[in-house]
This record gives structure tokens, C-alpha cells and sequence, in this order.
């Protein structure tokens, strides 16, 4: 495992930062979100440090989808949505590869969970990739 003493992700991780614990393997850390928009809303993270996810070994995914699942389960919501972040300009604010259990309880509306306005952007079809 590799960490970064001034992540706060891998303090978490060496216990040196208290968090509310769901789920801990061999590579993954889970826990509750400080600052939840939702009940429910928890982190899965792994516990080799790596900025981005393409940063992250292949090896060291390995627990991450059963995690979630499992999280989502655990919820208790019908409906979630699971984030993750690469680079500031995708809103990516803690420098450790993460991912967001974000239940989405239908009758709190918009008023709690992920809020997205999805804007489509138009690419004629000459030019679609490349």
C-alpha cells in the first residue's frame, strides 16, 4: 500500500483521522461522508493512494464494485447514484482516488442527493471522435 502523509484520505485510512467505518478489506476503506447530501451518503476509497483512478493499479480495484453494491444495498434506497471524480475541473476536491454512495430517496425530490442538469452539447457526427 502506498499513502501520502498529507493526504487526508490516507489519514483516514492509518485511523490518525476518526471516521465512521462501514466496510474495510485487504485494499478498500469505506466510510461516512463528512458533509453527506444525503442520508446514507458514504465513501469507498482504496487504500493505495492514487490521484486519479487512472492512476490506481489494476490490482487495487478489485474490491471496489462488490463495496458499493454492498453500500447501495445497505442504504436502504431504491435509487442512488455512485460519483467519482477525476481533476479539479471534473470537481474532484480530495486528491485520492474516491468514490460516492449517494442514496436517492424519491420522495425528497431534488431537494436532497446528487442534483445533475445534464446539458447536451451537439457534435456534428463528421467530427464525433477525432
Amino acid at each position: 500500500m502506498t499513502s501520502l502523509a498529507s493526504c487526508i484520505f490516507c489519514k483516514i485510512v492509518k485511523g490518525e483521522i476518526p471516521s465512521m467505518k462501514l466496510l474495510e478489506t485487504d485494499t478498500i476503506f469505506a466510510f461516512m461522508d463528512i458533509g453527506p447530501i444525503a442520508r446514507g451518503h458514504c465513501l469507498v476509497i482504496p487504500k493505495y493512494h492514487a490521484a486519479k483512478l487512472n492512476d490506481l493499479p489494476d490490482d487495487q480495484t478489485k474490491d471496489i464494485i462488490p463495496a458499493l453494491k454492498k453500500l447501495a444495498i445497505a442504504s436502504g434506497a431504491e435509487n442512488y447514484n455512485i460519483l467519482q471524480n477525476n481533476g479539479r475541473p471534473a470537481h474532484q476536491v480530495v486528491d485520492h482516488v474516491h468514490f460516492h454512495v449517494i442514496p436517492k430517496y424519491a420522495e425528497r425530490g431534488d431537494d436532497e442527493g446528487l442534483v445533475i442538469g445534464w446539458p447536451t452539447l451537439f457534435i456534428p457526427s463528421s467530427s464525433h471522435w477525432g
